[in-house]
């Protein structure tokens, strides 16, 4: 069953008196359970195709229909609602609230969907990624790994239906990148969550059942990841 479709997607945002087209003529179809990586080299326009997909932003023309709500003709308000119902997110900088505490920032979006048992999920997730003794340290008192793990424990705690990563090892050294990776999929493959990387590390894009590239505004099937190199 396609959960993400993208018609004829477009992006073009002003700078001046001029714009730039970052998306232009892209198609896209992702299957319920699919882990799909999204590469291309810097500037390509990963994270923006990647916002849109998500709701996080709108786009310039086309359709895009996240579990057959058509996020191109909704307003904010309306995307977030669809968020707040399938949608989970792991960003690159992390992106928890400095002054909550690990528990309270896995906590939050249960909270904000009036979860009572908000606290006893929060803390089920926390002990999933190794975080069992740490729920009460603020991010600042944790390492770039363990603030991830935060991150991911927070993505699964809604259950979401589509999860989306952008450069989820992006500030993180080699081995708890590796250890990040590994925790990730872990979870996604006992979850069964549909899975939409961006990335530019050919390896973790590797780990997904399929690979595309963003070239010169559309999207790219990929049998093979050296052309990338």
């Amino acid at each position: 069953m396609v959960v993400i479709k993208a018609e004829n997607l477009s992006k073009t945002v002003s700078l001046g008196q001029q714009s730039l087209t970052i998306l232009s003529g892209l198609n896209l179809e992702v299957n319920s359970g699919e882990t799909l990586a999204i590469l291309g080299r810097s500037g390509s326009g990963k994270s923006t195709l990647l916002s849109l997909l998500a709701g996080l932003d709108s786009a310039t023309g086309g359709l895009i229909s996240l579990n057959g709500n058509e996020l191109t003709l909704l307003d904010e308000d309306g995307r977030a609602e669809v968020r707040n119902q399938h949608v989970g997110f792991i960003f690159q900088s992390f992106q928890l609230l400095p002054h909550l505490t690990a528990l309270d920032n896995v906590m939050l979006p249960l909270e904000l969907a009036g979860d009572k048992d908000a606290e006893e999920k929060a803390k089920y997730w926390l002990t999933e990624v190794g975080l069992g003794n740490r729920m009460d340290h603020q991010p600042n008192q944790l390492s770039g790994g363990e603030q991830q793990r935060v991150a991911i424990a927070r993505a699964f705690v809604t259950h979401p239906e589509i999860l989306f990563a952008d450069e989820p090892t992006g500030n993180l050294d080699p081995n708890t990148g590796q250890t990040i990776t590994d925790l990730l999929f872990r979870l996604n493959q006992q979850q069964g969550t549909t899975l939409i990387l961006v990335t530019h590390d050919h390896e973790l894009a590797e780990l997904c059942q399929r690979q595309v590239s963003l070239e010169e505004g559309k999207l790219v099937e990929q049998t093979s990841l050296e052309a990338l190199s």
